[in-house]
């Protein structure tokens, strides 16, 4: 028997490696926005006051349904945060992506 090996547990649910790559982005981004809540100590109230969302789309979201969250949508939760995804290609040409928190404009 063959054993098959992923290095994305997305690739073992769809054979189609630009759904994998979608459904991989939208977990990358859940998972940062959780951090986010987390490191703020925000709980769901303040998660929802803060994206102007309702209760059933913060439960969404907290719990990682990624099947109902586009990446327009996460990236927008984001923006909406102060933060700012940033793709790059580094001296070695591998992409490298960070969310970085913007910069506060001065009064």
């Amino acid at each position: 028997m063959t054993q098959l090996e992923y290095d994305n547990i997305f690739e073992a649910i769809t054979g189609d490696p630009i759904e994998a790559a979608d459904l991989t982005l939208r977990s990358d981004l859940v998972n940062t926005l959780v951090a986010i809540f987390k490191e703020r100590g925000w709980k769901n109230a303040d998660i929802g006051a803060a994206l102007d969302i309702p209760q059933s789309r913060v439960s969404e979201l907290v719990r990682g349904k990624i099947a109902v969250l586009s990446v327009q949508k996460l990236f927008g939760y984001l923006a909406v945060l102060g933060y700012r995804f940033k793709p790059s290609l580094d001296g070695n040409h591998h992409v490298v992506c960070r969310v970085e928190e913007k910069q506060k404009e001065a009064a």
